[in-house]
Parts: C-alpha cells; sequence; structure tokens
C-alpha cells in the first residue's frame, strides 16, 4: 500500500510540475512572439480591426479552454494553464496596439512608449493601480485604455467565473469517486471531500 501511495504522489508532483512549466513556457513564447513581431506599421484602422480580430480569437480560445478544463483528468491545473496562456495573450494584444499607437503619434501618451513600456502601461491598465509616469493623453490613447478597462473587468469578472464553473463541472462530471488528491477541494466546496 505504501508503494502506491509514493507511485501516486511521483505522479501528482510530475503532473503539477508539467503544469507549471507549460504555464511558464507559454507565458515566455506569447512575450519573446511579442519582442520579435514587427510593430512598424504604424497606427490605423487595420490596427483596430487587428485588435477587435485579436479579441474575438481570444474569445475563441476561452470557449476551447473551457470544454478542455471539464474534460480534463485535472480541470484546476487545466484552468491554470488556460489563465497562463490567456492573460498574457490578453495584455500582449494591447501591448502591441499601444506601441503602434505611440509610434504613430508620439504624444498619445506622456511619453513614447518603447515595448517594454507597453507592457508596463498594460499590466498597470488591467491591475488597475492607476497612473503615474505614463498616461493616455491623445483621444485615440485614452480610447484604447478605456476598451481596455472594459474588456480587463470582462477577462476578470466573467472569464474567470467560467473558468472556474468549468473546474466544478470537470470535477463533478469524474465523480466523487475518481477525485485525485490535488483536485479535492475544502468540505463545502462541489467535489470536495469531507
Amino acid at each position: 500500500m505504501e508503494a502506491v501511495e509514493r507511485a501516486a504522489a511521483r505522479q501528482r508532483r510530475r503532473v503539477l510540475v508539467g503544469c507549471v512549466l507549460r504555464s511558464l513556457t507559454s507565458a515566455a513564447l506569447l512575450t519573446a512572439l511579442f519582442y520579435v513581431a514587427p510593430l512598424d506599421g504604424g497606427f490605423s484602422a487595420l490596427t483596430v480591426v487587428t485588435l477587435l480580430l485579436g479579441l474575438a480569437l481570444f474569445g475563441l480560445l476561452i470557449a476551447w479552454q473551457v470544454t478542455a478544463i471539464t474534460r480534463a483528468p485535472y480541470p484546476r491545473l487545466r484552468a491554470i494553464e488556460a489563465m497562463a496562456t490567456a492573460v498574457p495573450l490578453f495584455l500582449l494584444m494591447f501591448s502591441a496596439t499601444y506601441v503602434l499607437l505611440s509610434q504613430e503619434v508620439p504624444a498619445s501618451f506622456t511619453e513614447p512608449l518603447s515595448r517594454t513600456d507597453a507592457v508596463y502601461f498594460a499590466v498597470t491598465v488591467f491591475a488597475t493601480v492607476g497612473f503615474g509616469d505614463v498616461a493616455p493623453t491623445s483621444e485615440a490613447a485614452r480610447v484604447l485604455t478605456t476598451v481596455q478597462m472594459v474588456a480587463d473587468l470582462i477577462v476578470v469578472g466573467v472569464i474567470a467565473k467560467v473558468l472556474f464553473g468549468a473546474v466544478r463541472i470537470g470535477i463533478r462530471r469524474r465523480g466523487p469517486g475518481s477525485l485525485a488528491p490535488e483536485d479535492a477541494g475544502p468540505p463545502d466546496e462541489p467535489g470536495g471531500t469531507p
């Protein structure tokens, strides 16, 4: 019996390490792509259309992730992986748009934005910590920032709720006898162990 428990513990560690590595790799690859992507086309109507298409694709990614979470053997870990891909992708889409706007109209922000500055600004807006050193100054920059703020509320509120709802469905779908130890929540949570 002790050998079985040790094997199960090794399996849990392996699954957890895999989740962490995939999450870190996903975020790192998206960030690397952002830094090597050719962002020299200027800000235009095509930029806005591309951002809107990116947001639509982001929505489809979330829908696909929800399905994957409900069917995953470890729904909580799959949800963490989904967020590790979705949040950086979301922030980097806005960062790229901020870079293009700053290149086209440098006075759109209190200072011209490098790629790193744009990531910093997008994360600042996402985290709602407020503006200090970088702030939108033009009408276009304020509209774009407002769009991100509204989208942030959707991502944080609705999408997080949907992903965690998918986790509950995934746990319930497997039934109480098939819970992996790391998926056993507190007694008051659906699927939790008493």
